[in-house]
């Protein structure tokens, strides 16, 4: 059986506590702003006509600059250049943010509309090495609310001892090689290291 109503979603699931309900809010309260702050790391969805999608961002803990109760910025670093996440938020502003902070089981989530800011003046202010994002995306925050670490502690996601080695997984060049025959894995994996370095900024 399909489920293909809210009705039959609710009778299935009833309803929520008071307590979740009352964690979400349409503003940065000062402990959500540290929540932020303290996150070296994000998962950033979009939606265009294409479909949707979902990046990771990150960097040094506070690269994500809280503005006020109701904005946030930071930076689109350099990274493959496909732009996804630039393309559809130009078309549909619309973005879902998930903040992980490593060792910590709870999760924020920040749901609201972006836009793209290209200003100089603005991109210094998230320069590293040197070098300056192209673009800074603000954020107008609709509704943040802080995930219960139910899924963290299940998956053990922060526990060393689960911890894997590339070896358990196909590495970047075997993924490369199983799509094209004109990568070769070895030398591929080989250059990787050197090449992440080269463009992390």
């Amino acid at each position: 059986m399909d489920i293909t109503t809210v009705e039959q979603l609710e009778e299935l699931y009833g309803t929520p506590q008071p307590g979740p309900l009352r964690k979400e809010v349409a503003r940065l309260t000062p402990e959500y702003q540290a929540v932020i702050e303290a996150s070296p790391f994000f998962a950033l969805a979009t939606a265009g006509p294409e479909g949707l999608d979902c990046s990771p961002r990150g960097d040094a803990a506070g690269f994500v600059r809280v503005v006020g109760p109701g904005t946030l910025q930071f930076p689109d670093r350099r990274g493959n250049n496909r732009l996804d996440s630039l393309r559809n938020i130009v078309r549909d502003p619309r973005v879902a943010l998930l903040f992980l902070i490593p060792g910590i089981g709870e999760t924020l989530r920040v749901n609201g509309t972006a836009r793209l800011i290209r200003d100089p003046q603005l991109a210094a202010r998230f320069e590293v090495r040197g070098t300056l994002p192209a673009l800074v995306i603000e954020v107008a925050v609709g509704s943040v609310y802080y995930q219960c670490p139910k899924a963290v502690v299940r998956s053990r996601l922060w526990d060393p001892d689960r911890f894997v080695g590339h070896d358990a997984v196909p590495t970047a060049g075997q993924i490369m090689a199983g799509i094209t025959d004109e990568v070769d894995a070895q030398a591929f994996d080989a250059a990787y290291p050197g090449r992440m370095q080269a463009t992390l900024y």
